[in-house]
């Protein structure tokens, strides 16, 4: 269980189901077996779906954040968190609307109309967090979201977790294999051969 305004971490050597757990979650791989609740939400029981519309539910409940930011190369920094919200059915006008505003809470409103390849990493990175924020997820699944960056920039970004989680009263799930950020977590999940281990309190 991952509540809103936690940042739990999610630990595992190679090929013991991370990335699987992690896309049965975020409602892309089917799940085998087992129950799920999503917002309060049932939408799996017995290993089986039960919303029909899984698309939607990803638009409307889920974020993602990736390793490296794989924002769109020709699109510039407020239309590429813009398109999420249009791919949700937003209007174009309020689409910007709130893409400006997430820029601007990430401190990366001055880079606007930057296109990717002039924005720095953590400018990049900081344009990915608002494009997973875009329609108010209610839980945010990151995949090693700091294995690109070194020490003090992982925290800066861990620092930045901890403000949305709170703020936007999201739960975050990340994986990752960095012992430097581990005492960033409130909770410490490890994954062995597909089976999940009681989470660690990190805070006490």
């Amino acid at each position: 269980s991952v509540y809103p305004g936690q940042v739990v971490a999610l630990l595992g050597p190679s090929g013991s189901g991370k990335t699987t757990l992690l896309n049965v979650i975020g409602c892309i791989l089917d799940p085998s077996s087992g129950s799920m609740e999503l917002d309060g939400e049932p939408v799996i029981e017995n290993g089986q779906w039960l919303r029909s519309n899984l698309r939607r539910l990803r638009l409307d409940k889920v974020g993602f954040i990736f390793p490296f930011h794989n924002l769109i190369p020709f699109l510039d920094a407020t239309d590429n968190v813009a398109l999420v919200l249009q791919l949700a059915g937003a209007d174009a006008v309020a689409a910007r609307t709130r893409a400006l505003e997430l820029l601007d809470y990430l401190e990366v409103g001055h880079r606007r109309s930057a296109m990717p390849a002039k924005l720095s990493g953590g400018e990049a990175q900081r344009v990915a967090i608002a494009r997973a924020l875009a329609n108010k997820p209610r839980i945010i699944l990151a995949d090693e979201p700091t294995a690109a960056l070194d020490s003090r920039r992982a925290g800066i970004v861990m620092d930045l977790w901890r403000k949305v989680a709170v703020e936007q009263e999201a739960a975050i799930i990340a994986v990752t294999h960095e012992e430097k950020i581990f005492d960033r977590f409130d909770r410490i999940f490890s994954l062995r051969d597909g089976r999940l281990d009681e989470g660690e309190d990190v805070t006490g």
